[in-house]
């Protein structure tokens, strides 16, 4: 007997949870999913993932939308976002060097400038001219070795 009243304790407490898990299903081309739950039924929108509960009052049944927290974590993240980017600026402004890690503190950037073509041309003139001149040195002391030789 205590035998029997284990076994139907067990298939009492197994039979609700595999019905929960269950889904429910639906009537508009598979667009919401249903779970049964304690308080009724959950439905989750497939094509939004607004998730309702749904339970059955005096009236009829009535589905409330469940607050969905990801949105508000988004929202805060983003603002988050913007406010750490402005006081980064500030400080960079001030001249306040960021905390290390922060991806603007990393190694700047250089700036390469290059000589303009009037730079360049007054660069090579002077190349020219000392080239010359070494070479005018170089054919002088070969025409003296030619004269001592």
């Amino acid at each position: 007997m205590p035998r029997m009243i284990f076994v139907a304790a067990v298939l009492a407490m197994v039979a609700p949870a595999a019905h929960a898990e269950t889904a429910v299903p639906d009537s508009d081309n598979g667009r919401f999913t249903f779970n049964q739950v304690q308080d009724g039924l959950l439905r989750l929108d497939t094509r939004t993932g607004q998730v309702s509960l749904c339970s059955k009052h005096a009236v009829g049944w009535a589905c409330q939308a469940v607050p969905d927290e990801r949105s508000a974590l988004e929202a805060e993240i983003g603002r988050l976002q913007g406010e750490n980017a402005s006081l980064k600026k500030e400080m960079l402004a001030r001249g306040v060097p960021l905390p290390s890690g922060s991806a603007a503190s990393r190694a700047p950037e250089i700036e390469l400038k290059l000589p303009s073509d009037a730079e360049l041309d007054r660069m090579m003139t002077f190349v020219e001219k000392v080239w010359r001149r070494l070479m005018g040195i170089v054919q002088s002391l070969q025409k003296e070795i030619d004269r001592k030789g």
